[in-house]
């Protein structure tokens, strides 16, 4: 029996909140809605990490960013991590990046035998940030109001160049398989398209700011002043000037209405690889999966963007859809981590994972319509505007957040789902607060964690230094091409150039007439 294909369509900064699969009133997503309706939705998936590089090293590697020293966005990602793309190219597939995925350091692959496009963000240790001084902003590059107050339409932005260029380049590797196919290649493929959108700025193309009506806009439900908020939530209001630069309405409501266009841009590139899985003839054959690196506030509790363990911000889309997979919900706590052994199951190849060597477990049993006596997601965060590392265990309807350096924060989200009431500061709650913080105790040396984040970071400082000075090359990724083997070249025979990339094929074609 062929092995199953295996797409998966990543957006970034996406929270499930604002799709129409999720039950947004006025989102509009018809293909994410249509994976969801013949497929399985998942309504309790986490990040593991709320930050771009972070969060996509957990995916790829199915560990906890602890583990493998991926901290924040300027973290290596280290070479000798395997990740899903070399255990499934030992099994057989041929496999593809298309897009993002915020690689740190000099290997721009981690296992992938292509990558089509190059990277939108910077590959190297600029981005470091500094837990000597987690009150300060990293001007050069950090996330302010500013980007909420030009929210608006454009013609074109640097970020939907780079989606139109992701979604090209997964289309013709698409079209490639089909190709192969028909030349007798029947090996099974695994692509990631990994886009930019709706990640901010908040500026979209006009076509999708007209889906919306300014009067349907919603505004936050929940917004919290500086004063009112939890010591880890006022340090990341003070990091992107939430606490110092007021929003009026007009522009909270302007930057949610791109948001939304931006969502349903993303949409539109769902439906672009699905009619290209169509088209080669492999959608029935292959498990499509749609999902984020994380999530946005969007200005839910005062907050925007990520970087907190909040529901908008930690919480992330998770669809799977294809062969082997039942149409229901499943509603048991996952994370990204889960998905590199559901890989391995899908790719029939569970014994692949020597014991202990994964955090996550396969989400098959779920996506199966069966059930899973795991329901739990666990997360780590090492990032900015923090002193301290962040962790959060999400098990069943509970919510536990610890911090050194802040209160423990517990929330019942069956019935608080907007996390206002925070149980730990009950007392009626103490015994379930003193579980988990024995829980955090056990599993993670908090201290120890702190001290190798902080050499982490000092060697890094000195490294970019160096190399801002001029030691080695940049790390950014630059796609192979050749362009004198291309199309039709005077070496070749037009009429056998021609044939191999039509598709299908003239022998197919003529048959279908």
């Amino acid at each position: 029996m062929q092995k199953p294909n295996i797409v998966v369509i990543m957006a970034d900064q996406l929270a499930p909140q604002f799709t129409g699969a999720y039950g947004h009133p006025a989102a509009k997503t018809p293909h994410m809605d249509a994976l969801a309706a013949r497929g399985m939705r998942f309504d309790a998936a986490y990040c593991n990490s709320p930050l771009c590089a972070p969060s996509r090293a957990a995916f790829m590697s199915g560990q906890l960013i602890s583990r493998i020293g991926a901290f924040d966005n300027a973290s290596e990602f280290p070479a000798s991590v395997p990740t899903f793309a070399h255990y499934l190219k030992g099994l057989g597939y041929r496999t593809c990046l298309s897009g993002k995925m915020h690689f740190v350091g000099p290997d721009q692959k981690h296992g992938f035998e292509d990558r089509v496009t190059t990277d939108i963000y910077p590959s190297d240790f600029a981005w470091t940030p500094n837990w000597n001084a987690n009150e300060e902003r990293i001007d050069k590059w950090y996330h302010n109001m500013q980007t909420v107050k030009e929210s608006g339409v454009a013609v074109a932005t640097f970020q939907t160049d780079y989606d139109d260029e992701v979604e090209f380049a997964a289309q013709r590797w698409l079209i490639d398989r089909g190709r192969d196919r028909g030349a007798g290649d029947n090996a099974p493929f695994c692509l990631v398209a990994s886009f930019i959108h709706p990640h901010d700025p908040y500026v979209a193309k006009q076509e999708f700011w007209d889906i919306y009506a300014e009067d349907k806009i919603e505004m936050p439900g929940t917004t919290l002043g500086p004063d009112e908020q939890d010591p880890f939530s006022r340090r990341v209001m003070d990091g992107i000037e939430a606490s110092k630069i007021p929003l009026t309405d007009e522009e909270v409501r302007r930057a949610r209405r791109a948001y939304l266009a931006n969502v349903s841009y993303f949409d539109s590139k769902i439906g672009a690889i699905v009619k290209a899985l169509e088209d080669i003839g492999e959608l029935d054959n292959t498990i499509v999966i749609v999902t984020s690196d994380h999530g946005d506030m969007l200005g839910e509790r005062g907050l925007w963007y990520k970087m907190t363990f909040f529901e908008y911000s930690a919480r992330v889309p998770l669809i799977m859809a294809g062969p082997g997979v039942a149409r229901g919900v499943a509603r048991n706590a996952c994370s990204l981590i889960d998905l590199l052994p559901t890989f391995l199951e899908i790719a029939g190849g569970k014994e692949f994972i020597p014991d202990g060597n994964l955090d996550g477990r396969s989400l098959m049993p779920l996506a199966r319509g069966e059930t899973d006596p795991v329901n739990e997601a666990i997360g780590e965060y090492c990032a900015e505007m923090t002193p301290s590392p962040v962790f959060m265990i999400r098990r069943g309807n509970l919510k536990f957040i610890h911090c050194d350096a802040d209160p423990p924060q517990l929330f019942d989200l069956s019935s608080d789902p907007s996390e206002i009431e925070n149980l730990a500061e009950r007392p009626e709650w103490s015994v379930t607060v003193r579980s988990f913080a024995e829980e955090v105790a056990a599993r993670w040396d908090s201290e120890a964690l702190r001290r190798q984040v902080v050499d982490s970071q000092r060697s890094r400082q000195l490294l970019n230094a160096a190399m801002e000075a001029g030691a080695g090359e940049a790390w950014d990724f630059n796609p192979r091409r050749d362009a004198s083997n291309e199309y039709v070249r005077n070496h070749m025979d037009w009429t056998m150039a021609a044939a191999r990339y039509r598709f299908p094929p003239m022998d197919v074609a003529s048959k279908a007439e």
